[in-house]
């Protein structure tokens, strides 16, 4: 009896074991390289389940890279099951590349009072793109956008404004004009739409959806995802460019001290990695490592002023440079820029005036610290013997012209093998 007890307990949970769920992952902020990675494996994780019946993509995006944007695309399009882009919550956009993947989903919904659109092609860096290579740019996107929609029966003409005029539209304005078939509230209120309703994906397949009582299974970035979208921010990459420019700085100037050098190494490799994924001004860049090198000058080479002065500018004008995108999510805060890049500046000036000061102390301790000290014979001093007191200690000396009689102050000129050669000092 026990054993039938277990077999029916079994039979009743199997269908809830097998039960097909729904994927749900979020696309936030702009679409560069850890967004892709992300994205693809999600769509991993979910062929590999193999129990999937819809996937979501919850999405607030200003847009971002092309080459991740066709690679998300290309999973949305071999995915094995319907995909939903919601652009969601309520404020929220699709804006440039998040307008393309938005039509190339198999479902497309937005929430009330959200905006997509405004997909012309940009340069990262924000340049213009002007001649023969604008044309070639645009009509290559306005072609892909067209397919895309003509692929999903979406209107190809309003897609296309999107690109060749930068239309952006309202969610009514997609709904009214067939570039979206929801608006919803919420997820549930999508999936209560969606009940029964049929799906054709872009190979012909129809599916039929029954999200009744499913589960939905939220997909996170994984750890080392969220670490490298952390440094990514452009607020502080930048700022891990300064201090780890600053942490080298105080090792090369006061060598010894370890730590700085340690952080600053440390803090430059991880802005160097941030600048991989961020649209960096190389020449923005070059100014910033020139400041690094008249701060330097100003040490070697005599004269305060002229090269420290010339640093900070360079500084401040490559860090108004170096991150330069029309995206404003991937680019530092000007007013942060400028506050960090003249509080850098003026550090790097005082640690550079006092390593000029020191290089210019003269020397108290050694051989060195004793050339120039004045003292008493306290004998005769010759030529060729004599002792003298300087520095609290005794010493033997020669005169370096004739006699210097006892008790006369005498000024250290050299020193050679622990014996002075000396000078009488002159009298104001």
């Amino acid at each position: 009896m026990r054993i039938k007890k277990y077999v029916l307990f079994f039979l009743l949970l199997c269908p809830l074991l097998l039960s097909a769920e729904i994927y749900k992952f979020e696309i936030k902020g702009p679409i560069e390289t850890i967004t892709e990675e992300f994205v693809v494996d999600s769509f991993k994780k979910i062929k590999a389940a193999g129990d999937a019946k819809l996937v979501i993509i919850e999405m607030d995006t200003p847009g971002g890279f092309d080459t991740s944007m066709r690679t998300i695309i290309k999973e949305i399009l071999s995915s094995p099951v319907p995909v939903a882009v919601y652009v969601s919550p309520k404020g929220a956009r699709a804006a440039s590349a998040g307008f393309f993947i938005t039509i190339a989903s198999d479902i497309a919904a937005m929430s009330p009072g959200t905006s997509t659109g405004a997909a012309s092609p940009v340069a990262v860096t924000g340049q213009k793109i002007e001649g023969t290579m604008k044309k070639k740019i645009f009509n290559d996107a306005t072609s892909y956008i067209k397919s895309l929609a003509k692929s999903r029966k979406r209107n190809v003409e309003l897609a296309a404004k999107a690109v060749t005029d930068a239309e952006s539209y309202t969610a009514e304005k997609c709904l009214k004009d067939n570039l979206i078939e929801y608006i919803a509230e919420d997820i549930n209120d999508l999936l209560e739409q969606l009940e029964g309703k049929e799906v054709t994906n872009v190979n012909g397949e129809k599916f039929i959806l029954k999200l009744a009582r499913e589960r939905i299974v939220t997909l996170e970035l994984s750890a080392r995802q969220k670490f490298l979208k952390t440094i990514t921010n452009p607020n502080l990459a930048y700022f891990l460019l300064i201090f780890g420019l600053l942490g080298l700085y105080l090792e090369f100037t006061h060598p010894g001290i370890i730590i700085p050098g340690v952080l600053g190494g440390i803090c430059l490799l991880l802005a160097f990695l941030a600048f991989q994924v961020l649209p960096i001004n190389y020449v923005g860049l070059l100014l910033i490592l020139l400041s690094i090198g008249f701060f330097i000058a100003e040490i070697k080479i005599p004269g305060f002023g002229v090269f420290g002065i010339g640093g900070v500018l360079s500084f401040i004008l490559g860090s108004i440079m170096l991150i330069d995108s029309p995206v404003p999510e991937m680019r530092p805060a000007m007013h942060f820029v400028i506050t960090l890049a003249l509080c850098f500046g003026l550090i790097f000036l005082f640690l550079t005036y006092k390593v000029y000061q020191s290089l210019r102390t003269k020397v108290e301790t050694g051989r060195e610290g004793i050339i120039g000290e004045i003292g008493v014979a306290k004998t005769d001093v010759t030529t060729v013997s004599g002792k003298v007191f300087v520095h609290g200690e005794w010493w033997n000396a020669l005169s370096t012209a004739g006699n210097i009689p006892k008790d006369s102050k005498i000024k250290v000129e050299s020193i050679k093998d622990l014996t002075l050669t000396i000078s009488l000092e002159s009298k104001a």
